[in-house]
């Protein structure tokens, strides 16, 4: 027979003590428990050895005869029954604060019911289009915002002058559970109480304002600074103008800029992008053209010469960086227009370019 070091197994040294042992234990058990590695045989058969070396270090007794012996001071049948030992869990995970083995691989369902009272307000989202121009200059806004509030009436719980009582089926936790144990093995099966609905209470008489929903829903008008430069897409945060919490915090608000399109400028972050169009001759013999940009007019000089398509750039006459005084830049793309001509004039262009 094998000689197994159970102190390896657990991870622990030889003159640990029973709450070393037995934390050591709480942490693989847990990480290779089946509930929680369904269908995983690697980790079945890793439970069963840190179990065996659990019920031999966990027992007094055994566990001298272990240091004095070895496994060896056990019967093949011992340690297969070590293996499928069956103990109580909830034993041996109460000292967590956890309750018992569901409530550990459920995340604590039970005790966020310990609070009826207490219900965090919930996040809200509004959608708010602005122009490029109020973008730009960033702009104050009041909007109208629909949120529910916990009704006063009935203080949230739904119900007439708190007609209300505790579901005698599930005792008010709003589950029914069933627990079934085979070998080492522990399953557990939750199901919302079909008497309260999962609510946990049972109302005889609904709430005559907010017909046994517990808020009503109510419009609030919030008064909103959005900043220069602010683009598409990007959001604003305002901390606690969401739904209103009952004995929490309340939600958050969070509006979600969108920039209409401009019918001359394109944007791409803080850049802007426009066309403009310049005659024949100032194509030729250069000259200065008049721009609008987005604040104000300005002057672009066109180099003789200047071939049609061709880009500009006017640094800082671009979008304003958010919270900052630099500007993005304006890129201005030349289209050169061909005038349409008579017959004198179409000559008049051929003899020209016919001798150049």
């Amino acid at each position: 027979m094998v000689e197994k070091d159970y102190y390896k197994i657990l991870g622990i040294e030889k003159g640990a003590s029973q709450d070393e042992i037995k934390k050591a234990f709480r942490h693989l058990a847990r990480k290779h428990h089946p509930d929680v590695n369904q269908g995983n045989k690697e980790s079945e058969d890793k439970f069963k050895e840190v179990n065996e070396a659990f019920q031999v270090l966990g027992n007094e007794k055994k566990k001298a005869q272990y240091d004095q012996y070895g496994s060896s001071a056990f019967s093949q049948e011992d340690m297969s029954g070590f293996r499928e030992a069956n103990f109580n869990f909830d034993d041996l995970f109460s000292d967590l604060g956890i309750g018992d083995i569901f409530n550990m691989f459920s995340g604590g369902r039970g005790r966020r019911r310990q609070r009826e009272d207490y219900e965090e307000g919930a996040d809200l989202r509004f959608d708010l289009e602005i122009s490029l121009e109020e973008a730009f200059n960033g702009v104050k806004k009041e909007i109208v915002v629909p949120i529910n509030e916990i009704c006063k009436n009935c203080d949230g719980n739904g119900a007439e002058s708190n007609d209300i009582e505790t579901c005698d089926k599930c005792k008010g936790s709003g589950e029914i559970k069933n627990i079934r144990r085979q070998g080492y093995t522990q399953f557990v099966s939750v199901n919302s109480c079909d008497k309260c609905r999962g609510i946990g209470k049972i109302i005889s008489k609904y709430c005559t304002e907010c017909k046994g929903r517990g808020k009503n829903e109510k419009e609030k008008k919030i008064d909103i600074k959005i900043p220069k430069g602010i683009g598409h897409g990007q959001h604003l945060r305002i901390e606690g103008a969401g739904e209103l919490g009952r004995n929490a915090p309340d939600g958050d608000l969070y509006i979600v800029i969108h920039v209409k399109k401009h019918p001359n400028f394109k944007r791409e972050d803080e850049n802007l992008f426009l066309e403009k169009s310049i005659g024949l001759s100032t194509a030729i013999f250069g000259g200065n053209v008049e721009i609008q940009g987005i604040d104000k007019k300005l002057n672009l000089k066109i180099p003789a010469s200047t071939q049609s398509h061709t880009p500009f750039k006017l640094e800082g006459q671009g979008m304003p960086f958010v919270n900052s005084k630099g500007r993005g830049d304006l890129y201005v793309l030349v289209n050169v227009e061909i005038p349409k001509m008579n017959k004198n004039k179409e000559k008049l262009f051929k003899d020209l370019f016919d001798k150049s």
